[in-house]
């Protein structure tokens, strides 16, 4: 009797019990590739469900009773080896399913699509001119043993030159990548480029059209159509090397890659908010710990995740041969500007500066007035329906629930009864308007959610825009001015410090190299790190502090949240399978909530990187445990019960 063929297949499926291989006959007749999307059925009600057959083998064991395939979705081998691999590494790292990181990976198909690809040459390998190669070895002149390093495959940090690109409206920082990216590219092995938003990625874009032909461009984004993007996914699949240009889930793109570059990892863009919550920086870990590809991880500003590795030795950081910082500037309100947001060092730099070209005005918060408070108490003015804070759109209208969207019609102080609201901050469209009132004939430009802004040309204008949100100008701002710091840092988050940092030195690397850069009302070590322009020391003061408090990313962090018995339970496990975490790893439970009707509870826990596997392992365990006693219970009489048990590693906030 000859062998039959098997196909081990992995569902596309949340539920985490499933997130295993499952072994289907291949019907005789029937052609299928490893890699390709099948569909199945499943032991329960019939239903049939669709998945990825991962290994094809043959055996001769007759007696098992093992279920058909009941089709082949499409031929094409859309998920390589290497990208299971490396979906199934990243997803036990976090105690996760495959399935949710290749949905994150893999594009639905889109049939046309598909025929077209099919129907179409493959693509050759881009040539790059001499030129260009001799181009980008100049460019990465300005890193000593960076070209090297990549070629060895090495995992580098450095600090990205803090200025625009000569003649284009792109950061240096581009141009540093693209120019790693086109030597990688000469050498026959893709390149996967990693931005925190669109605006990022675009300055790439651009800088790679001065180097590389624009067929070796390859996006990876959800801006795109959907037959567009499956048809980029599928040219990541040629053999042809290529330059994947995307966002956090370009990570994963199942190209052979010599490069993998993330830009600005302190970004929480980069952080995957979908199960299994992998951030971008760590999933780029692992993809070069399993294919030996080089790993660049660069910014403005050097997180503590960073540090951390720098300074156990896992990763190489790579100095300019020559330092460049911006001037910056601490201006501090004097007696008689009290009230003023603008000091007049500031405010006399912006005028001197804005005859000649773009002014860049970074503030906190979008909208017209974001707060408003009694006039008479001073205390915050809530909405009377759901207690939300109230915001003004423009002056003279009636104020608005910022949670709710109600509009407070005869609103009344429930301190000190009075009626007057007064408006306590300055968005980005007040501060527009006080300063088109104090540089008459000037037009001012905002930048923001609501109003969206990439660049602007050289001509005189003053930009007002919210923190991440600066559009690049041409030639650089001729003066920044760094409003609200103050307001800022008076968040309690961990990371606050770290944040404001990356938020004012990515606005201060828009300038014209020798212009400006003032930061107002700000002192204290942040202060001092982005005028001294040492934002490496300051990621190692954070961990020298963090580290005796057993803070992120001196350990890692996870939480178990869920109804209180199966939270219990598994945190007993864990003691259990784990009996090597100290006495304090497991903060909690607490309340998950404000919600008395919600008995929800979350605890935290603190672990060594060297326990990550078992904790990770443990954790997943009660996670499989608890969705299949909720499936049994489901089939008795009564409400059905829901999934409560949730896990999430890796979070960078212990109040997250």
């Amino acid at each position: 009797m000859t062998a039959r063929r098997i196909a081990r297949v992995l569902l596309d499926s949340p539920l985490p019990q499933l997130d295993r291989l499952f072994d289907y006959v291949v019907p005789v007749g029937v052609d299928v590739v490893a890699g390709a999307r099948v569909r199945v059925p499943l032991r329960s009600a019939g239903r049939m469900i669709e998945g990825y057959a991962v290994e094809i083998a043959e055996e001769s064991d007759f007696e098992r009773p093992l279920s058909e395939i009941d089709a082949v979705v499409s031929l094409v081998a859309v998920l390589p080896e290497r990208l299971y691999t490396l979906a199934r590494r990243v997803a036990d790292r976090a105690a996760g399913s495959a399935s949710d990181v290749l949905r994150l990976a893999i594009p639905k198909r889109m049939v046309r699509a598909e025929k077209a690809w099919l129907a179409a040459e493959a693509p050759v390998a881009p040539a790059l001119a001499a030129e260009a190669r001799a181009a980008a070895d100049v460019a990465l002149q300005g890193y000593p043993g960076l070209a090297d390093a990549i070629a060895a495959g090495e995992r580098i940090a450095l600090d990205a030159p803090p200025h625009p690109a000569p003649g284009l409206a792109v950061g240096a920082w581009a141009e540093l990548f693209a120019a790693a990216a086109a030597r990688t590219l000469a050498t026959g092995r893709s390149v996967i480029l990693v931005t925190p938003d669109y605006r990022d990625q675009a300055q790439l874009e651009r800088a790679l059209t001065e180097r590389v032909p624009p067929e070796a461009v390859v996006r990876d984004d959800a801006d795109q159509s959907g037959p567009a993007r499956y048809a980029q996914y599928l040219r990541m699949l040629d053999d042809a090397p290529c330059i994947v240009v995307g966002r956090r889930s370009a990570v994963y793109a199942p190209v052979r890659a010599g490069l993998v570059a993330v830009w600005d990892d302190g970004d929480p863009l980069l952080a995957e908010p979908l199960s299994p919550g992998v951030h971008a920086r760590d999933a780029a870990l692992v993809r070069q710990e399993l294919e030996g590809s080089a790993l660049l991880l660069a910014g403005h500003t050097r997180t503590t995740d960073v540090q951390r590795l720098v300074e156990i030795g896992w990763v190489k950081d790579v100095p300019a041969s020559r330092r460049v910082s911006p001037r910056v500037v601490l201006s501090a309100t004097r007696e008689g500007e009290r009230g003023s947001r603008v000091p007049s060092a500031a405010f006399q730099a912006a005028r001197k500066a804005v005859t000649s070209g773009p002014v860049l005005v970074q503030v906190s918060r979008p909208g017209y007035a974001p707060s408003l408070v009694c006039a008479e108490c001073r205390r915050p003015a809530r909405c009377a329906f759901c207690a939300g804070p109230l915001r003004a759109s423009r002056p003279g209208v009636t104020p608005t629930c910022g949670w709710c969207g109600r509009a407070a019609h005869g609103w009344t102080c429930p301190h000190c009864q009075a009626q007057t609201l007064r408006m306590a901050s300055s968005g980005s469209e007040r501060t527009a308007d006080e300063l088109g009132r104090a540089f008459p004939g000037v037009r001012v430009l905002i930048a923001d959610g609501a109003h969206p802004l990439t660049e602007v040309d050289d001509r005189p204008a003053l930009v007002v825009a919210t923190r991440g949100a600066e559009p690049i100008a041409h030639g650089g701002y001729r003066a920044v001015v760094l409003l609200d710091g103050e307001r800022m840092l008076l968040s309690e988050a961990l990371r606050i410090g770290e944040d404001c940092l990356r938020w004012w030195s990515n606005a201060a690397a828009l300038a014209r190299p020798g212009a400006p850069v003032h930061l107002v009302g700000v002192a204290g070590p942040v202060a001092r790190a982005l005028a001294t322009w040492t934002q490496p020391a300051y990621a190692r003061g954070e961990l020298a502090v963090r580290s005796p408090l057993h803070m992120p990313p001196s350990v890692r962090l996870a939480t178990v949240s869920g109804a209180p018995k199966a939270v219990d339970e598994a945190l007993a496990s864990l003691r259990s399978d784990v009996p090597d975490l100290p006495a304090d790893a497991v903060l909690g439970p607490v309340p998950a909530g404000t919600d008395a009707d919600d008995p929800a509870v979350r605890a935290l826990v603190r672990f060594e990187y060297g326990l990550g596997r078992p904790v990770a392992d443990s954790l997943r365990a009660a996670v499989v445990a608890d969705a299949v006693r909720v499936r049994a219970s489901s089939r008795r009489k009564g409400p059905r019960p829901r999934n409560t048990l949730r896990v999430r590693l890796d979070i960078p906030e212990p109040d997250l």
